[in-house]
């Protein structure tokens, strides 16, 4: 692996060790056992805003015309052999919320050595021991799953040491080469599980020629069973062995009470069991050992198929073939028997004889010409035209010989001969009457292309090469044989032009790579990838920049955006996070300037100023009305919400920022015994770190940089300080989050893990608010008096301006 390099990056300046964060004085040590993996990606330009692949070197190779064998290793490397990983996004249509999440493949290409971006991480789930520690980390990513790119499937993933039903010499085979195994989700437990062994002959029983016995649970060969067995049972059959079936017919016969049938028990499986998620741990030292885990490889690849379509002693041939395979797609169940088509009832009449003068058709008849007569068809065919680009086109050679032909063949002169008209005819079989044949005319020639048509002719062969059916459909005004005829016209033009170009300037220079004395040399002045993309940072902005993503305006590096953004730019961490993460959470757009319409002293139409009273007024006190409860000494708390005072337990304060908020708004359950110390999920967020630390809602405008200075931000004053945490890591309101139809909880009893954000609309967020003076009088009254109970009132002009 690696072509035997062992310190592929020197100490010097090295680019590829620039994008990847490390110490100058770092040596990477490249050997069998070293496994690195890179984001890799063409130009901005070229990859048209698409986010970086990730990929696993497997080797580095030279330039591809310098000489072979131990020579090559004094050359530059200019290419790089990948093999890929796959977004679950690329081959899906189904939304994946984890941006860490990879799919590993049986696929590798060679690139430009250029294209290399950075370094980061990429391990199987089993070997990494949290989860959510390491996905908060940058550059980090797992796998568990194989996407076959031909296959166009999915397999599991698990490590080789898991599969137990082998026989030993060919597990220790499996285990010495290969780190993981690739098999269907259904076979995972067969091959976890203990050795199945042959009750008959005590031999290793392999899946598909094994059957098991319902009652006993013992396996059996189907060769070794009486009789044998041809094929297994049909799904929901089961089979008995013979001695069970014996047991079972003499409980019948001796008409003994039933027993009732035993419940089925679920089988164990030796698979790990699924890990929960928890608090991430602090242990570093435990997360660089996961980082440099060593993994082995055979051929250059960790893992191999072994499924339901694998022979186990193919295993053991080194020259075995590791992708994925399906069964034979032969047969009824995947071709149709289609009948054959009926014959038409039609009495022919007697064909023509063939080779007379109804079934072939002279195209030219130069070679039986004389000498003289061909000088004289020379001399007619150069009056007919004058000009010389027509005298040399094909298709006016070919008709004018043809013409001359005919004339010959009916005894008339060649002067009558005429390309006046550009058309001709042709014979064509009629499509019922097989014995007929149909005269028609039709132009000897295309008509001339136009500058569009042939632009969007070059535009075309461009995208599609030589695909012609592709290129046909952006050029609906040609048929098929046209274009055809064309792109031979086109590409013979081509042709003549670069041999006219090397005739003149003589071949191409050859490129001469760089060549090293000795191969140490040639480690010390290897430089791998560029840089970084210059061509997609944006150094000074012509206006003042806005992220596209998340509002701000403010970053120390502006990125081009995708196309599909409200503007070209990004900010630093949202660049950042598209082009590694393939993550982009666009915050919807507000209109900022939203009028907030006419004042409430304001006389609305149809409606007056003073309404009536709604109560009818009380006229007499009731001696014996029930008199107001006695007020305890219980401390009350006001809810930052309602404005409603509250007993300790019904209200929290947060010990940190003093935020006062009832219990049951922002879900939180507390034990009676921690109230005072009871915390609210901001300054929880701060000692734990599971989200981000910039508390901004993601639904609301980004507020100004002089409000963020403020501590505590949001301010603990107001009921805009509960927050909850999204799938991404990020914040919202829980205000926002209520009022927002498209979001909902992962939890709703404790309003935990905001979910949904993809899928608000772009167009919400510009949409202005309904004006409230618009409303009825008495629909106003009640919308007040219920936002007032239920939110406060420093919130009701909030909800009122953004529509929520």
């Amino acid at each position: 692996m690696f072509s035997g390099k062992k310190e592929l990056f020197g100490s010097g300046n090295c680019a590829f060790r620039q994008l990847c964060h490390q110490p100058p004085d770092l040596l990477l040590s490249i050997d069998s056992t070293s496994e690195y993996h890179v984001y890799c990606s063409p130009s901005w330009s070229v990859r048209d805003g698409t986010p970086y692949s990730i990929a696993r070197i497997m080797e580095f190779l030279p330039p591809e015309d310098v000489p072979r064998g131990p020579e090559a290793e004094n050359y530059l490397y200019t290419r790089v052999r990948l093999a890929w990983y796959y977004r679950p996004g690329d081959v899906s249509d189904r939304s994946v919320t984890d941006s860490r999440l990879l799919l590993a493949a049986i696929f590798s290409e060679v690139c430009d050595i250029n294209q290399l971006r950075g370094k980061c991480h990429v391990v199987h789930r089993d070997k990494i021991s949290d989860l959510a520690g390491w996905k908060k980390r940058p550059d980090r990513f797992y796998f568990n799953r194989l996407f076959d790119p031909y296959v166009k499937k999915e397999f599991e993933i698990i490590p080789a040491t898991d599969v137990r039903n082998l026989p030993d010499n060919i597990r220790e085979t499996l285990i010495s080469r290969y780190e993981y195994v690739v098999a269907e989700k259904e076979v995972i437990p067969d091959l976890t599980d203990t050795i199945r062994l042959c009750n008959t002959c005590q031999e290793w029983c392999a899946n598909p020629d094994t059957v098991q016995c319902d009652r006993c649970k013992r396996y059996f060969h189907m060769r070794c069973v009486q009789p044998p067995l041809v094929a297994k049972p049909s799904r929901g059959y089961g089979w008995t062995c013979a001695p069970c079936s014996r047991r079972h017919e003499e409980e019948v016969d001796s008409h003994d009470v039933r027993h009732a049938t035993p419940v089925t028990v679920t089988k164990k499986t030796n698979a790990p069991a699924v890990r929960g998620r928890g608090r991430p741990r602090k242990d570093k030292s435990q997360a660089e050992r996961e980082e440099n885990m060593v993994v082995k490889h055979f051929k250059m690849w960790p893992f191999r198929y072994f499924g339901q379509h694998t022979v186990a002693e193919d295993t053991l041939d080194p020259d075995d073939l590791i992708f994925p395979r399906t069964a034979t797609r032969h047969g009824p169940k995947f071709q149709a028997n289609v009948a054959p088509a009926p014959e038409l009832d039609i009495n022919p009449s007697e064909p023509d004889e063939r080779g007379g003068d109804n079934t072939i058709e002279n195209l030219g008849i130069i070679n039986t010409l004389t000498d003289a007569e061909i000088a004289e068809v020379e001399a007619c065919k150069a009056s007919l035209t004058d000009d010389p680009k027509l005298q040399s086109s094909v298709d006016w050679l070919t008709e004018v010989i043809r013409r001359f032909s005919e004339a010959a063949l009916a005894a008339k002169p060649l002067t009558s001969v005429t390309m006046k008209s550009p058309l001709r005819l042709e014979k064509k079989l009629h499509s019922l009457k097989r014995s007929k044949w149909k005269k028609y005319e039709t132009f000897y020639t295309d008509r001339e292309w136009t500058e569009d048509e042939a632009d969007a002719f070059e535009t075309a062969i461009r995208i599609h090469g030589a695909e012609l059916r592709a290129v046909q459909e952006q050029i609906p005004s040609r048929k098929m044989p046209e274009l055809v005829r064309y792109f031979g016209l086109w590409k013979s033009a081509k042709v003549g032009e670069e041999s006219r170009r090397l005739a003149k300037g003589g071949p191409r220079q050859k490129v001469k790579h760089r060549k090293f004395e000795s191969p140490e040399q040639a480690l010390e002045g290897q430089r791998v990838g560029l840089s970084d993309d210059e061509v997609s940072i944006i150094e000074q902005p012509s206006k003042p920049p806005t992220c596209a993503a998340c509002r701000t305006r403010e970053s120390p590096i502006w990125w081009k955006a995708p196309k599909g953004l409200s503007s070209d730019i990004m900010c630093d961490s949202c660049g950042t996070g598209w082009r590694k993460y393939a993550d982009l959470v666009v915050r919807p757009l507000r209109d900022e300037s939203i009028t907030s319409g006419k004042s409430r002293s304001d006389k609305r139409e149809g409606t007056p100023l003073v309404g009536p009273s709604a109560k009818r007024a009380r006229t007499s006190t009731s001696a014996a009305s029930t008199p107001p409860p006695a007020v305890g000494n219980v401390p009350q708390i006001r809810c930052l919400a309602c404005m409603k005072n509250g007993p300790i337990g019904k209200v929290l304060r947060c010990k940190n920022c003093q935020l006062r908020v009832h219990a049951g708004s922002c879900g939180e359950i507390v034990d009676p015994a921690r109230l005072e110390q009871w915390t609210c999920e901001l300054c929880r967020n701060q000692e734990t770190l599971e989200a981000s630390v910039i508390p901004d809602c993601l639904l609301c405008p980004r507020a100004a940089a002089e409000e963020r200075k403020n501590a505590p931000y949001p301010p603990s004053d107001s009921f805009l300080r509960a927050c909850k945490p999204t799938e991404g890591q990020g914040w919202v309101h829980v205000l926002c989050a209520v009022f927002t139809n498209e979001l909902a909880f992962t939890d709703a009893s404790k309003l935990r893990l905001v979910e949904g954000l993809s899928t608000i609309t772009r167009h919400r967020g510009a949409a202005s608010a309904p004006d409230p003076v618009v409303l009825s009088y008495d629909a106003m009254i009640v919308q007040e008096s219920i936002m007032r109970l239920a939110l406060g009132r420093k919130v009701i002009n909030l909800v009122l301006r953004f529509s929520l």
